[in-house]
């Protein structure tokens, strides 16, 4: 987590040197910023997972979207706990590992869904469909960390 944070500071310095007003308005908007550069890396993260199970091994794609979803739903929670949210509150991990794994589990039934809606009833390309599903899902999750799961009291 040291390394993260390091790079962290060292973006966010020279961002704020170079682009003062824009480093104030995002600085207003921290948690958001954070989650949406973490949603993006895990999105990409995601994308390329989905092209290397479908494409690659040639698995179902159903099966396809629920393992990348899986892999990069852990590696994003793991970077929204502990660098979006900074929440080290020991205590608190079992139960937000409990809602954050029904989350996993309403998550993932939302992306099987809206993946079998869009590329099988509305006949769009697989990849551009994962990138709608992981905006949905993206918004959906913000709202869970930010007011459940790392609400702070």
């Amino acid at each position: 987590m040291k390394i993260l944070n390091d790079y962290y500071f060292k973006i966010r310095n020279k961002f704020a040197l170079s682009f003062p007003a824009t480093y104030y308005f995002c600085d207003k908007r921290k948690s958001f910023v954070k989650f949406s550069l973490v949603g993006s890396i895990n999105g990409i993260f995601s994308i390329f997972l989905l092209f290397l199970f479908y494409d690659v091994f040639n698995l179902d794609l159903v099966f396809a979207t629920s393992a990348s979803f899986i892999l990069s739903f852990l590696l994003s929670f793991f970077l929204q706990k502990n660098w979006t949210f900074r929440d080290d509150r020991p205590k608190k991990s079992f139960h937000q590992g409990f809602i954050y794994s029904l989350n996993i589990f309403i998550g993932l039934n939302m992306n099987g869904f809206l993946m079998h809606l869009f590329v099988c009833s509305f006949g769009l390309w697989y990849l551009f469909s994962q990138l709608v599903v992981n905006l949905i899902i993206s918004i959906y999750n913000f709202l869970i960390y930010r007011y459940i799961i790392f609400k702070k009291k």
